[in-house]
């Protein structure tokens, strides 16, 4: 008889439960809610990572004091080659990397984490090659040229193993029509970076490199070496800001994240960013990017 009786009961509190059901739910969601630890979000804070390029030579230190003068928001930022990596997820409200980041798209498109990329500036490669300058290069701005004259006098040339210099290398080589590459064409197995400009220099070679880090490894090594071409827009490489997205990403400070960028892209930053030079540079190491977003988003 008792088993009768707990069995009737369950059935009346079953029915019950489905009867109110969704009061329940949303009640329990309530509690739930309440009971958790909320994530707290410093909204006079917005947390930058960046990678080193926008900081080398002063430009993210320039643009956050900047931006901190005119804000009660403040912008704090850390230099981070590796932004996306999932152990960081939470880090940061904004990241600034190269649009070709090898995993920008996997955060934003595949993991969510990011909202669309933003354009707001270009740092820029350059033909690297010995102050005797054999093939005569310096100062040109077509890079096409600047390759076919290296080629048709068989100066030293040494591929820098890196995926985007490759690729502009291989442009450059379809562009000219294909070049015998005989010994000038210098391919040694894992000549990377530094690696390729120590190469460079003990050869007397041109050779392609990022700007702001030959003019820092410059300061200690490869006196011989020297930027001769710098002006193609085939040099420029696009970077982008990232505001994380703060439907999966807890503690993102979203209107801070995009009171930064909307900063970026204000037409006196962007103008900002033209002028902003390497110590001991003279020309312009950054170029603006803000007018390669839709119109919409542009400040004016």
């Amino acid at each position: 008889m008792s088993e009768d009786v707990s069995r009737r009961e369950f059935l009346k509190l079953a029915t019950t439960a489905l009867a109110v059901g969704p009061t329940v739910l949303a009640s329990a969601t309530m509690h739930a809610a309440e009971s958790a630890t909320p994530v707290v979000t410093n909204s006079g804070v917005v947390r930058i990572g960046s990678v080193s390029t926008a900081v080398e030579g002063g430009l993210m230190p320039s643009l956050v004091k900047s931006f901190n003068s005119q804000n009660v928001v403040q912008a704090v930022f850390t230099l981070d080659d590796d932004p996306y990596q999932p152990e960081k997820v939470g880090k940061y409200d904004l990241i600034i990397s190269h649009f070709g980041h090898r995993d920008t798209e996997e955060f934003i498109f595949d993991k969510r984490l990011g909202l669309w990329p933003r354009t707001v500036f270009s740092n820029q490669i350059c033909l690297i090659g010995p102050t005797s300058d054999p093939a005569k290069v310096r100062g040109m701005t077509d890079l096409v040229q600047a390759f076919r004259k290296i080629a048709a006098t068989k100066s030293p040339y040494v591929l820098n193993k890196i995926k985007g210099v490759t690729y502009l290398t291989e442009i450059l080589w379809e562009a000219t029509g294909r070049p015998a590459k005989g010994s000038w064409f210098i391919d040694s197995p894992g000549a990377g970076k530094k690696d390729a400009i120590a190469i460079a220099a003990e050869h007397k070679a041109y050779v392609f490199w990022g700007l702001t880090p030959f003019l820092r490894e410059k300061k200690v090594a490869h006196g011989a070496l020297m930027p001769l071409v710098t002006d193609d827009p085939l040099l420029q490489r696009i970077m982008v800001s990232v505001v994380v997205d703060p439907e999966h990403v807890p503690g993102v400070n979203m209107d801070g994240a995009s009171r930064f960028q909307e900063y970026l892209l204000t037409p006196s930053t962007q103008a900002r960013i033209l002028t902003t030079h390497y110590a001991g540079h003279k020309q312009a190491i950054w170029a603006p990017a803000g007018r390669n977003n839709a119109g919409a988003v542009l400040p004016l």
